[in-house]
C-alpha cells in the first residue's frame, strides 16, 4: 500500500511595503491602517504681538488704535491751530514780535489772564466787515445756484450714458484738476479781458467789446468754472444709483417726463444736491484768489479783507477775529444742510 502524504499549507505571500514606509513594515497585517504622524504647520511670527499685549495691558484695543491716528491728526493740525487763532483774536495789536499782546502776564508772582473782546465788537459795528460778510454770502450763494443749474444736467447725462462712454466723460470732468488752480484762473483772464478771445470773436460780427474783467460777472464765472467738478461728482454718484424701474413705473402711470423728474428724480437726488452745494458754497464764501484776479475794487469778499488785515495792516488780532467769525458763518450752513439731508434720508 502506498503512503499518503498530507499537503502542507503554503505561507501567505509577503505584503508589499507601504509607500513611504521602511522594510520593518514589510510583513505588517494588510488589515491594519498605519497613520503617518502629522507635523503641525510652522507658526507664523507676528511682530506686533508684543505691541498688542502691551497695549492690551493699558486698555487700548485695535479699534481705538485705528481711530487714534485720525484723532491725532485733527488734534495737531486743526484743533490746536484753531485754539491758537482764537487766542490771538482775544488780544490787542502791538508793535513787535509777535505783533499782539500776550494773554498771560506774570506780575509779582501772580499770573493774570487778559481777554479783549474789542475785535469781535468791531466786526458788528464796522460797516466794512458786515458788508464783506453779506457780499461773500451773496456771491457764494449765487455761484452755487449757477453751478447746480449747469452741473445737474451734466451729471444726469453722464449717469445715463453707456458704460463705454461713462469713464471717458468722468475723466473729462476731473481733467482740470491735472493743472494748477492758479493757472486755470489766469487762463480765464485771457478769455475775458478787453482784447481777449471772447471779444475778438465778437468783433468778427461787428459787436462792441464787452467789459467782463474786474466785475462781479467775472467772479461768478471763475467760481463756477473752478468748482463745477465738485458739484458734478456728488450728483453723479447719486443719480447713477437710481433704479430705472421707477421711471418706467412713472411713465406707465401716465406721468410726463417733467412730472417724473420733479416727483421722482429730484427728490431721490437731493442728497447729491446737498453734498455738491456744500462742496461749492463753503470754499467759495472764503475765496481770495478769484476775487483778487478777476474782481474789481467793488468786489468785496471776506477773504480779501482777511488778507488785508493780516499782511497790509499787520493787525493779527483783528484778522483772527475775522477768521473765527467766518468759521461760524460757514458752520451754520453746514449744520442746516446736514439736517435737511438727514431729514430726506429718514423719509
Amino acid at each position: 500500500m502506498g503512503v499518503h502524504q498530507r499537503p502542507t499549507k503554503q505561507p501567505p505571500p509577503p505584503t508589499p511595503p507601504l509607500k513611504g514606509e521602511g522594510s520593518q513594515h514589510s510583513w505588517a497585517n494588510p488589515m491594519t491602517t498605519i497613520h503617518e504622524p502629522t507635523i503641525p504647520p510652522p507658526r507664523r511670527l507676528r511682530p506686533w504681538n508684543a505691541v498688542e499685549r502691551r497695549l492690551a495691558k493699558v486698555g487700548i484695543s485695535g479699534r481705538v488704535l485705528v481711530l487714534l491716528a485720525p484723532a491725532l491728526w485733527l488734534l495737531v493740525f486743526f484743533l490746536i491751530p484753531l485754539a491758537v487763532v482764537f487766542g490771538i483774536s482775544l488780544t490787542t495789536k502791538q508793535f513787535g514780535r509777535p505783533p499782539y499782546s500776550p494773554l498771560l502776564t506774570t506780575e509779582e508772582g501772580t499770573v493774570q489772564l487778559t481777554l479783549h473782546l474789542n475785535n469781535y465788537i468791531r466786526l458788528f459795528t464796522d460797516n466794512l466787515y458786515v458788508a464783506a460778510y453779506l457780499s461773500s454770502i451773496r456771491i457764494a450763494a449765487i455761484a452755487t445756484i449757477i453751478t447746480l443749474i449747469i452741473g445737474y444736467p451734466m451729471a444726469y447725462a453722464i449717469a445715463r450714458a453707456p458704460d463705454r462712454w461713462r469713464n471717458i466723460l468722468l475723466m473729462l470732468v476731473i481733467l482740470p484738476f491735472f493743472t494748477s488752480f492758479l493757472l486755470r484762473v489766469y487762463a480765464l483772464t485771457g478769455f475775458m479781458r478787453g482784447n481777449g478771445v471772447i471779444n475778438q470773436f465778437l468783433g468778427l460780427f461787428g459787436i462792441e467789446p464787452l467789459v467782463m474783467m474786474q466785475t462781479d460777472f467775472a467772479v461768478y464765472v471763475g467760481i463756477v468754472y473752478t468748482y463745477l467738478p465738485f458739484m458734478i461728482l456728488p450728483l453723479y454718484t447719486t443719480l447713477v444709483k437710481l433704479d430705472t424701474s421707477l421711471f418706467e413705473a412713472s411713465a406707465d402711470l401716465g406721468a410726463r417726463p417733467l412730472r417724473t423728474f420733479l416727483s421722482v428724480t429730484m427728490p431721490l437726488s437731493l442728497p447729491g444736491i446737498v453734498a455738491g452745494s456744500m462742496l461749492v458754497f463753503i470754499p467759495a464764501i472764503g475765496e481770495f484768489v478769484i476775487p483778487s484776479l478777476l474782481g474789481g475794487p467793488g468786489t468785496l469778499m471776506i477773504g480779501r479783507v482777511l488778507w488785508d488785515e493780516f499782511f497790509t495792516n499787520t493787525n493779527w488780532p483783528r484778522a483772527a477775529a475775522v477768521a473765527m467769525a467766518m468759521l461760524v458763518v460757514v458752520v451754520v450752513p453746514i449744520m442746516l444742510l446736514q439736517r435737511a439731508q438727514g431729514a430726506v434720508v429718514e423719509k
